[in-house]
């Protein structure tokens, strides 16, 4: 039997950044993998989407500008975009095996399950290993109604090849939202289906209106209050329809109602080890109930969002571990959110929201930035920044409604995280004359001092 120090069960950013760590340490490791090589991430969801959504970014901008210094009639082509995407990704999977390989970790191609403590079966072959990380993450969560047979998941969505002229999205949180910012600026027909009272819950009301305004205004009817009873074919065409009688019709339906966790046929019951469709139980090191057994990333039952970064985090934490390099609880630092509609919403620390409820804790300073900063800010006009402050002038959080609101995140994640003060600020230069540098400059005269 093939004795390794430390087996994954999967090979995703929740694996294979503390897979490499560990083999670079001189440990024997592997990643079992059923599917590509990179998980999810890297080859059905986070990727594919910014690669797609990058000529979207640019036609947003450049449509900014229409009617002041630009007259023309920009397309986006889908189907050689999305030839595109599959040339280019389509590649990752052999040189990620590769590229492991190389780096001393082996990739053992199947289904993992866990027979005991220290032994792992794959399709009818054990292995023997001292330490156990579960990294097998989610998959699309699908709702239970009469025609689900005709909906699809994001996956699906990410690899048409033609996009379709009338989509529908149950439910209108982040993947439908982005994935509807594409087919809109393509002149397609979109509605969503929510049963919440608004899209995006977790995020600022106030930008999240803007964003639904906005898409709107490009032709997406939203039907809120509403939970889909049924999906049915009619011709060519689906028709779904609420509990409360409302329906529509489209070439296309998406359910992204949510996720859930891949965490069945792994042998965890045997061993008595919890877990749900939220995901399987761990302590504070990130344990499960068998104490050399451990669970990481989207697979992972946690508050904590389940984010691409946080899986990389608690990969690298747990290779730490095995090492004998700390032994402390895991301890987040802050995190920032972003989606990636057109334009951004992001969000980093204190929710806005939050901090607009407890003024008494909290100073909120609001700056319309692409008013004030039109000349500097690519002509979006409609660019909005809330800085949150604590009572001592720390900045503890952050909403930002604007193309560049990954960029600025990242910056402002670091002054959170870092708890800079305006002196840290005033010790540093800034390149001239960029987005960053007004930033920086809003930041100083209402951060702590020194």
């Amino acid at each position: 039997m093939t004795k390794y120090d430390v087996i994954f069960i999967g090979s995703g950013h929740s694996c294979n950044h503390g897979g490499i760590m560990l083999a670079m340490s001189g440990k024997k490791v592997a990643f079992v993998e059923m599917g590509k090589i990179g998980g999810t991430c890297t080859n059905y969801g986070c990727d594919a989407k910014i690669l797609l959504d990058g000529p979207f970014e640019y036609l947003d901008g450049l449509k900014r500008y229409e009617g002041l210094c630009v007259e023309s009639d920009v397309k986006i082509d889908w189907t050689r975009l999305m030839s595109y995407k599959k040339q280019t990704l389509g590649v990752f999977d052999p040189i990620l095996e590769k590229l492991f390989s190389d780096m001393g970790v082996d990739v053992i191609r199947g289904r993992g399950r866990i027979k005991d403590a220290h032994t792992v079966e794959v399709d009818g072959t054990a292995y023997e290993t001292e330490y156990i990380v579960i990294g097998t993450g989610q998959r699309n969560a699908q709702l239970q109604i009469p025609g689900k047979e005709f909906t699809h998941g994001s996956s699906h969505f990410l690899d048409l090849d033609e996009m379709p002229d009338s989509i529908i999205f149950i439910g209108a949180g982040i993947i439908s939202m982005e994935f509807a910012s594409m087919a809109l600026a393509l002149g397609k027909k979109v509605q969503f289906f929510e049963f919440a009272p608004r899209a995006l819950m977790a995020y600022p009301q106030e930008y999240v209106k803007k964003l639904v305004e906005k898409m709107e205004s490009q032709g997406a009817v939203f039907h809120f209050n509403e939970a889909v009873a049924s999906v049915e074919k009619e011709g060519s065409q689906y028709k779904v329809t609420s509990q409360n009688g409302v329906f529509a019709t489209a070439d296309y339906v998406l359910d992204a109602t949510g996720r859930v966790a891949n965490f069945e046929d792994l042998g965890l019951e045997e061993l008595g080890i919890k877990a749900s469709r939220k995901g399987i139980e761990v302590d504070d090191h990130m344990r499960t109930s068998v104490s050399n057994i451990f669970a990481s990333g989207d697979v992972v039952d946690k508050t904590i969002p389940k984010l691409t970064p946080t899986a990389e985090y608690e990969s690298n934490y747990i290779a730490a571990q095995i090492l004998g390099i700390l032994d402390a609880p895991i301890v987040y630092p802050v995190i920032p959110n972003l989606v990636f509609t057109l334009p951004r919403i992001g969000q980093v620390g204190v929710s806005l929201d939050d901090a607009k409820a407890s003024p008494d804790a909290y100073k909120v300073v609001n700056i319309p930035w692409g008013v004030q900063n039109d000349w500097v800010n690519n002509h979006e006009t409609d660019t909005d920044v809330n800085l949150i402050f604590d009572k001592k002038g720390y900045l503890v959080g952050a909403a930002i409604y604007g193309s560049e609101a990954g960029t600025w995140l990242d910056y402002l994640t670091l002054v959170i995280d870092k708890k800079m003060t305006a002196a840290d600020l005033r010790g540093m230069i800034m390149s001239f004359p960029t987005q960053t540098y007004m930033l920086w400059s809003a930041l100083l005269p209402h951060l702590k001092m020194m």
